[in-house]
Order: C-alpha cells, then structure tokens, then sequence
C-alpha cells in the first residue's frame, strides 16, 4: 500500500523539479553574493517537493480514464484502481496545503504565491480543461513545469525581476521541444486516448519546424542568462553552449531521417533531459563555489 501512494506522486517528476528548484536558488545566492541560509534551503525545496506532489496526485485522479487507455500510463496506480479515490484526494489535499504552509513559513509570500499559481495552472487550467481539448494546451502546462526553478531564485531574491523573468522562459520554452519529442514517439497512445497533441493535429513535419525553432529560443535565453549577469560563470556558457548546438544537431537530423521519427525523438527526448540537467547545474556552480560555510 506504502508503494502505491509513493508511485501516485510520480517520483520522477517531483525530483526533477527539485533539482530545477536547487538550480534557481543556487543561481539567485549568487546573484545576491549571501551565504546560503540552510535551513530555509531544505525547508522550501520540502515545501515545493510537497505541492508538486500534491499536483501530480490530482494529474494522476483526472486523468485515470485516459491512462487506462494508453500503454505508457495503464499500469498506473490509480488507472489499475489500486487505491481508495477518496484517500488519494486527501492525500493530494494534505501534501498541497502542508507545502503551501512550509512555504508561507521559511520563505515569503512571492514564493507561497508562485507554488499556488503554479499548481492551479497545472492542475485546474491544464490538466482539468486544456490537455483534452486543445492542441495548444502544452503551452500552458509549460508555465507550471517553469515556476520551481523561479520559486528558487525568489526564496532568494524576494522579487520578481528580469532574473526570475529569464527563468520562467528558459524552462517554459525547454519544455515545448521536450513535451513534442514525446509525443511523437507516444503517437499511437495519444490516438487511442484521442488527446490533441501538436503532432496529432497538425503533422509530424510542422512539430520538427516547431521543434528546431524552440531549441533556438532556450539556445538565446540561455545564453541570455550569462550576458544580463544572472549566470557569471564561463564554465556555464562553455557546457550551455556545447549542449545547446547538440541538441539542435539532434533535432535537424530530423529533417534528414524522416522514416525513423521515433527513434529520433527518443534521441531528441534524451538531449532534451541532458539539456536540462546541465542548466540546473552549470546554474549551481557559482552558488556551490560562493559557500564558505554553514549559516544556519
């Protein structure tokens, strides 16, 4: 039972936006050149582990019957009916409202604001609404998957500047190319689940146009992020940079290799998780180097 209420908050996504979270507080302590406050560290990456949590318990509720339909999803917890609906509603409700009230209390309230925001976004505008009926629902879920990572920089920096502007369109547009390449090689599942994904609707050949141009665009924010003076180091323009021409190597060899489009965008789906990491931590490297010692 303990195994299935773990499985229901998907594990893999809540780490990975721990880590984009300890990139974005990491870079905003080195922006600020201050010592970094432990305590509050671990109290708000628990705060947002825990609403993101909460999101993807809800995501796995509303999403059941779909899952049910789809070979990537139908082993999941809820779609095989392996817990009480009710004791997972109040699951999602408790890890939520604990998360949103750890971060009230170690951070601020631009931060508490930014994990609701970010959770009624995810929740109720895409996954209640947008994903079943609109191609361009991705887009929304986007901004959701973007506010860890802002919420880090600002239980640092406690405001909204051109810094935590610069993040959310770094991680929102990353997450385009990352969320298409997925759908192409999950093309049959989103068929059967009748889901109105980019690819469905308007053509594989029109996604990898889609594609090429959004790797561009997380390329420019990136770098975008060194030159405004967020990200200092030259060691985080060398790795972006290699990374970023990569990834858009891997994407043109799209147009190139036109019968194969699944493997390819399993590799593109690959390079879009390496792209990621290595921004969340060339991000980290200048916070990690800034810390002399513990302040607690």
């Amino acid at each position: 039972m303990i195994k299935q209420y773990l499985h229901v908050i998907k594990p893999v996504i809540v780490l990975s936006n721990v880590i984009t979270f300890i990139g974005g507080f990491l870079l905003a302590s080195n922006t600020s050149k201050t010592e970094i406050n432990y305590l509050i560290f671990f109290a708000t990456l628990i705060g947002v582990s825990l609403v993101v949590a909460s999101g993807c318990v809800f995501n796995n509720f509303i999403d059941r019957d779909i899952d049910r339909k789809m070979e990537r999803t139908k082993n999941r917890t809820l779609a095989k009916r392996l817990l009480p609906i009710t004791n997972c509603l109040i699951y999602a409700t408790i890890l939520g409202i604990t998360g949103i009230i750890l971060l009230y209390i170690s951070a601020n309230l631009l931060a508490m604001w930014l994990a609701v925001i970010g959770f009624i976004v995810y929740v109720g505008f895409y996954s209640m609404y947008m994903k079943r009926r609109y191609v361009y629902s991705t887009m929304i879920g986007s901004l959701a998957g973007a506010v860890p990572p802002v919420i880090g920089y600002c239980v640092v920096s406690n405001k909204f500047d051109t810094g935590a502007l610069i993040l959310l369109l770094i991680f929102s547009i990353w997450q385009m190319p990352h969320s298409y390449a997925i759908a192409i090689f999950r093309l049959k599942d989103y068929e059967t689940a009748s889901i109105p994904v980019f690819p469905i609707k308007r053509g594989i050949a029109v996604t990898k146009n889609h594609i090429t141009l959004y790797i561009i665009g997380f390329m420019f924010t990136t770098i975008m992020l060194f030159y405004s003076g967020y990200a200092t180091s030259y060691q985080y323009l060398i790795v972006m940079t290699l990374v970023n021409i990569w990834w858009l190597l891997i994407a043109l060899q799209g147009y190139k290799y036109a019968n194969n489009d699944q493997v390819w965008a399993r590799q593109l789906f690959i390079l879009s998780i390496i792209a990621i990491i290595s921004l969340s931590v060339m991000m980290s490297v200048d916070g990690i180097m800034l810390v002399s010692h513990f302040h607690l």
